[in-house]
C-alpha cells in the first residue's frame, strides 16, 4: 500500500484490501504488552488464527489492531448493531501502551463483559491517555466490542 498520509478513512468493503503496517511494532514484541511476540499472540487473532477467548483478550488484540492500523480487524471484531459503516485511523497517532484498569465478566463462559483501560499516546509531540470503559458480548464462540463511554 505504501506510505500512509493524512489520515486515512475506511469503509466495510475496504476490510481485505488493507495491509496492516508491522514496521510499527517494536522489536516483534505484541503492543498488548502480554510479554509475547505479536505473530505468537493479537497477530493470530488479527490474522483469523484464533479468536480471543474472553472479553479483555479482544480488547487486547483491538489496541494492537489500532497500533498496527488493521481496521479490518477493527471492523470485523465490532458488533453488527453498533458497527460504523466506515472508520479513520490516524497513521501519525502513535499508541505507545495499554493498561486494563478494570473487567467484569468477560470470561470464556459469560455471554457479556467490560473492560476499562487506559491507552497511553503521543500525537504531534504531545503525550495523552484516553480512559474508556468499554462493553462486549459474546455471540457463539466470538467476542466483539459492543461499544465503550471515553472518560
Amino acid at each position: 500500500m505504501g506510505k500512509y498520509v493524512a489520515q486515512l478513512s475506511f469503509n466495510a468493503s475496504d476490510w481485505d484490501l488493507v495491509t496492516p503496517d508491522f514496521a510499527r511494532l517494536r522489536n516483534g514484541a505484541c503492543p498488548c504488552l502480554s510479554g509475547e511476540q505479536y505473530d505468537d499472540c493479537c497477530g493470530r487473532s488479527h490474522r483469523g488464527d484464533a479468536d480471543a477467548p474472553t472479553a479483555e483478550q479482544l480488547m487486547r488484540s483491538r489496541y494492537s489492531a489500532f497500533v498496527v492500523l488493521d481496521p479490518g480487524y477493527l471492523l470485523r471484531t465490532w458488533h453488527a448493531s453498533t458497527r460504523p459503516e466506515s472508520m479513520d485511523l490516524d497513521p501519525d497517532m502513535q499508541w505507545r501502551r495499554l493498561d486494563i484498569v478494570d473487567t467484569s465478566n468477560g470470561g470464556p463462559l459469560d455471554t457479556t463483559g467490560t473492560v476499562e483501560f487506559a491507552a497511553h499516546y503521543r500525537l504531534d509531540g504531545d503525550r495523552g491517555v484516553q480512559r474508556e470503559f468499554s462493553r462486549f458480548v459474546r455471540e457463539g464462540r466470538r467476542w466483539f466490542y459492543v461499544d465503550g463511554d471515553v472518560r
